[in-house]
């Protein structure tokens, strides 16, 4: 056997997947093969490469260290075939192309739609595909190959290194503003702050990123919110701010999308003291940036963020 005929792109793909997955069930539900085809690839990837790379671990199997030495050297080869890819694809469409854009909720109205409708004048031949899915999804969607752009979001300004599989690309520091009663005492004032704010019940979701945003820009402020109800959608949130059950954090992103929060008796008001944000991010797979129309429905999503970013509330 030459030395190239042992590496088996697809084989290492399945070896990819179980350490992403965790489990040969779930990397054969992901790939749509069967539990025993996929033990049977790497017993035979095991032979060509003449390393063990799966140990027992109680009922499931883990994977050796000779199987993470070869992962991370095959990383190289996975982010070399996105960049042919890429290559390939300005070779033989040049600026034209399909892109499949995965977008948390607020974004999609605040900022694809914008693109979308923008690209059909500047760009036609580009064709965006959009998929609405949690802002937690995105890279998962993205590991999957199920979308080429995936927009998420997170607490710092400069995301971590995270998952070298992907190019991060921070996109909008989102600001936060203050949804208040219309009858609230400080609806009115010049100047309205986080800490004068510290003794409202507050409304935000129980968990994930938008309840950590919240916290985070609370505690910066020097106090723990206290919540006083729970709801992860905006017109919930706004719904219940306008009947006087509390305030709330609302990325600006939502309210220039979506039009919550105006009128149904609530009050928006920047913070420009605190600053807040929620840091949107755009993210590729390593090696795919280089695709010429994935590279245009970038820049035009900066486009888009930079003027949304000037907006202020109303």
């Amino acid at each position: 056997m030459a030395e190239h005929d042992r590496w088996d792109i697809k084989k290492l793909i399945i070896l990819r997947t179980l350490r992403e997955r965790g489990t040969v069930t779930a990397t054969a539900q992901a790939l749509l093969l069967t539990p025993s085809a996929v033990s049977q690839q790497l017993t035979n990837l095991a032979k060509q490469l003449g390393v063990p790379l799966l140990e027992a671990q109680g009922r499931r199997v883990r994977l050796t260290g000779a199987a993470h030495l070869v992962l991370r050297h095959a990383e190289a080869v996975f982010e070399q075939l996105e960049r042919t890819d890429a290559e390939l694809a300005a070779y033989a469409h040049g600026e034209a192309g399909d892109v499949r854009v995965g977008a948390f909720s607020t974004a999609v109205p605040a900022l694809v739609v914008p693109v979308v409708r923008a690209l059909r004048v500047a760009r036609p031949g580009v064709r965006v595909q959009v998929r609405e899915a949690e802002a937690g999804e995105a890279y998962e969607l993205l590991g999957a190959g199920e979308v080429d752009l995936a927009l998420s979001l997170a607490a710092r300004a400069v995301p971590d290194a995270g998952d070298g599989r992907f190019t991060r690309v921070p996109l909008l520091a989102d600001p936060l503003d203050v949804a208040l009663p219309v009858d609230h005492p400080l609806a009115g004032a010049a100047e309205v702050r986080l800490a004068d704010l510290a003794g409202e019940a507050w409304i935000f979701g129980g968990s994930g990123p938008w309840s950590d945003i919240t916290r985070g820009a609370c505690e910066a402020a020097g106090f723990a919110p206290r919540q006083g109800h729970s709801a992860a959608g905006w017109t919930a949130i706004l719904a219940m701010v306008g009947a006087g059950m509390g305030v709330a954090l609302v990325p600006r992103m939502a309210v220039a999308g979506t039009g919550v929060g105006r009128g149904d008796g609530v009050v928006m008001r920047a913070l420009d003291a605190d600053r807040p944000r929620r840091h949107v991010v755009a993210a590729v797979r390593r090696g795919g940036e280089g695709a010429p129309a994935v590279a245009c429905v970038l820049e035009a999503l900066r486009a888009e963020a930079g003027a949304l970013t000037a907006r202020r509330p109303g």
